[in-house]
């Protein structure tokens, strides 16, 4: 049997979705075999964009067609209409709409902070599409303090004269990502980024998105065990060893309740590991590749 076609640039394509306030259009870029049935999900963090998942998509799009969106009101994907949307269960439901749109009856899964509560949410329906779970740096308890951090900056970026600007506060709000090359920093920054008319920087996301996120403050700790708990397939949980985000020890309980996780620490990295590096992505390969 042919090996599938490894794809160098991804396709970029989108999708249309519905919410309670009209329609909106969800990107994404698909990397590998667009014949390949064998489809891999990569969901992104709050602030974050599919493009996040380059280097993984890159490297395993020989075994897998890697599909990489960005949330509704981040990258190029449309703003919803009314703040109070930017939430799980519509998140929920743009991503059902894409796995329809792929043609596809399972997938593999891999979500960063916000998008492994959503794969979460997923994986915890009857008959739910995901066939393995990956949940990079996020758990069924929330930290309150991890939730006040992120809320502090999101939407309230400063004026981004140059790209050099803007890397310096990718820097700053995105430490806990752990040490990066020069050039990996760059990459986190171009991306999360947009141009003005003047020639300036914007982050590439809708500032709304704050809204639904800091509705109550100071945040509490948020409690998802029943989401957890209601899940059937196999499942990774990767935590950086200083997150602030996933507690080590509600990672050590995720090993023995729900689908009984296997959890591999990251060292030298808080919320959360960014999967550019080899042996990031060889976890999540490995993990993978487990399931045949």
């Amino acid at each position: 049997m042919a090996e599938p076609e490894v794809t160098v640039e991804p396709r970029r394509r989108s999708v249309q979705c519905a919410s309670p306030k009209g329609l909106h259009r969800i990107a994404y870029v698909e990397w590998g075999d667009p014949r390949n049935r064998d489809v891999l999900l990569c969901v992104h963090g709050l602030t974050r964009t599919g493009r996040d998942f380059d280097q993984l998509a890159h490297a395993l799009s020989g075994q897998w067609r890697v599909v990489c969106p960005d949330l509704a009101g981040r990258g190029d994907s449309d703003r919803l209409a009314d703040p109070a949307l930017y939430a799980i269960p519509q998140y929920v439901s743009d991503m059902v709409t894409l796995i329809a749109r792929l043609d596809v009856e399972s997938v593999h899964w891999i979500g960063t902070s916000l998008g492994g509560l959503i794969g979460m949410a997923l994986a915890a329906l009857p008959e739910s599409p995901i066939e393995r779970l990956a949940l990079n740096d996020v758990g069924p308890v929330l930290a309150g303090a991890s939730l006040d951090r992120i809320g502090s900056y999101v939407g309230k970026w400063p004026a981004l004269p140059d790209i050099e600007a803007a890397e310096q506060y990718v820097r700053s709000i995105s430490a806990s990502f752990g040490p990066h090359t020069d050039a990996e920093w760059r990459f986190l920054t171009e991306h999360v980024v947009r141009r003005n008319a003047d020639g300036s920087l914007r982050m590439h996301y809708d500032p709304a998105i704050a809204v639904a996120l800091n509705a109550e403050l100071p945040h509490k700790d948020a409690e998802l065990w029943s989401f957890y708990d209601a899940i059937r397939c196999p499942t990774l949980v990767l935590r950086g060893e200083h997150s602030d985000m996933l507690a080590r020890d509600i990672a050590a309980k995720m090993a023995t309740r729900g689908p009984r996780a296997k959890v591999v620490e990251i060292p030298g990295v808080g919320h959360a590991p960014t999967l550019l590096h080899d042996d990031q992505i060889r976890i999540v390969r490995d993990f993978l590749l487990a399931g045949g």
